[in-house]
């Protein structure tokens, strides 16, 4: 048994490798980046598509989009990346419990690539029909994936481990960068469906490289960690089809009495992605069998996990807030040469790319110096950066009060303050989340770090249900001193905070 599961038959001097790395690294590296730039390059036509057509529109853009309002679309975009994070969990949950690593990647490939064929297809319907399939996908392959990295090498202990992973996370801004381009522009300037379609000959490339590159994966990419019974599968499925059943009937009563809203979808998901995050944590936080030291641990986290809520709140409107500025009150030139509203979204994985080098060395740095901030401080830096951005933003929101098209300076300047402020909060949540994690959720905490994300954008839909302009200027102020108080409030307890962190730091 044990040979099925190592590479001991594999002779070291003839096997081929990826930068010194095991050969397996480059397919997942090529699936992860096309599954990206499917992703992004959906993600930079999403609100545009959905304002297209309508009055709030920028002038002269082209029409053939859903013609909904900013508000609209901004609560659509928001329900819509939340649930990809969301999704991460059961993602997680069939990897270990039913198909195994390695066939959950490639089913939730087809199902991305499905989903970017509906959305391809004019019609409201399957326009719908494809976010719920981009978003589930992209839940099932983003929970996988990473584990068929750590796979690929003897255990945590492999030196060449983080430099896998750093190469890894090199193939996600590639494709997140790129996308933009190409998806972006098409999208924007030819045809918005062709943009769809590009999407999902992307993600067909990753998935066909993945299929024939799966040969130098792990052994145990195949496995099933933790197979569920006969009897969990019976009532599962029984579960399952009683939701779909219960669903059906009362939306189908709804619409056969002329009720139906696109609120009747959107209020429910939203309130869903803000009470399965606190529910999780309410009930990993009561967990009787946690130790005093993991209990103590945990409160703590909680510290964390809302602190990154209100960071992702404001953060992931880079892809709805600003992308609706950006076309329709920014200038569409620099240097006398095009640029069109989509390509800012690939700034933030420029950015990283540029700058995530920087940040790793600066803390290597100053931790020889002794005078590395710990964790609650590179929070505290997080909360602070993303809400001085939006400080920026009022700004030239003011200046185009009047109809005047500002610098696309001014976006830059804010996708850079943000992602610098992502770089002292993201990597760093990801660490201490599995710093803090208590023994028996070990493998579960990560899909509950994801779940801020949805908190924060679910928090976002629900302003924009509610009516609340996102695109006014005292909106901005007030988001972005909810972030400057929360991240002064995590620096003033950091003492407290730091005290249930016990040795964590």
């Amino acid at each position: 048994m044990a040979s099925s599961l190592t590479k001991d038959s594999v002779d070291p001097s003839t096997e081929k490798t990826f930068f010194g790395h095991p050969r397996g690294l480059a397919t997942l590296f090529m699936t992860e980046m096309w599954e990206r730039f499917s992703y992004y390059g959906m993600r930079a036509l999403l609100v545009l598509y959905l304002v297209s057509g309508g009055t709030e529109a920028a002038t002269g853009s082209q029409g053939g989009g859903l013609a909904f309002t900013m508000a609209t679309a901004t609560a659509i975009y928001s329900v819509y990346v939340a649930m990809v994070y969301l999704m991460a969990m059961p993602g997680g949950w069939f990897g270990d419990r039913v198909w195994g690593a390695r066939k959950t990647v490639a089913i939730a490939g087809g199902v991305i690539m499905a989903g970017h064929v509906s959305l391809a297809v004019p019609g409201q319907a399957m326009f719908f029909l494809g976010l719920i399939l981009v978003a589930a996908g992209s839940g099932l392959l983003k929970a996988n994936i990473s584990t068929m990295v750590g796979h690929l090498y003897d255990g945590p202990d492999d030196p060449r481990r983080d430099g896998g992973f750093t190469i890894f996370y090199i193939g996600i801004n590639l494709g997140a960068f790129v996308a933009p381009f190409v998806v972006g522009t098409v999208g924007e300037k030819v045809n918005w469906h062709f943009g769809f379609l590009l999407a999902a000959v992307g993600m067909g490339l990753g998935l066909i490289q993945f299929l024939l590159g799966t040969k130098h994966l792990d052994a145990r990419s195949s496995l099933v960690p933790n197979p569920l019974s006969p009897a969990e599968r019976k009532n599962i499925v029984v579960k399952v089809v009683g939701v779909l059943v219960a669903a059906a009937v009362f939306y189908g009563a709804v619409a056969a009495l002329g009720l139906y809203t696109l609120n009747w979808a959107l209020v429910p998901i939203t309130l869903a992605g803000l009470v399965i995050p606190v529910a999780v944590l309410v009930r990993i936080k009561r967990d009787k069998e946690l130790s005093g030291t993991e209990q103590s641990k945990m409160s703590a986290y909680i510290w964390f996990f809302v602190a990154a809520a209100v960071f992702w709140m404001i953060y992931d409107q880079g892809g709805s807030t600003l992308s609706l500025f950006a076309d329709g009150k920014t200038a569409d030139t620099v240097f006398g040469l095009g640029f069109p509203a989509t390509w800012y979204q690939s700034l933030n994985p420029l950015f990283v790319m540029a700058l995530a080098p920087v940040f790793a060395w600066l803390w290597v740095w100053l931790a020889r110096k002794n005078q590395e901030p710990n964790t609650i401080v590179k929070f505290a830096m997080g909360l602070v950066l993303v809400g001085a951005s939006f400080f920026v933003f009022i700004v030239p929101m003011n200046m185009a009060g009047d109809g005047t098209k500002v610098s696309p300076m001014w976006l830059v300047s804010i996708y850079m303050i943000q992602t610098i402020g992502e770089l002292c909060l993201s990597p760093v949540g990801l660490s201490v989340t599995t710093k803090m994690a208590p023994q028996k959720y070990a493998s579960q905490m990560m899909g509950v770090w994801f779940l801020a994300v949805t908190a924060g954008d679910c928090t976002t839909s629900l302003l924009s249900i509610g009516g609340v302009d996102l695109n006014g200027a005292w909106v901005i102020f007030f988001e972005a001193a909810a972030a400057v108080v929360a991240g002064i409030a995590i620096y003033s307890y950091r003492k407290k905070v730091q005290s249930l962190m016990g040795t964590v730091h």
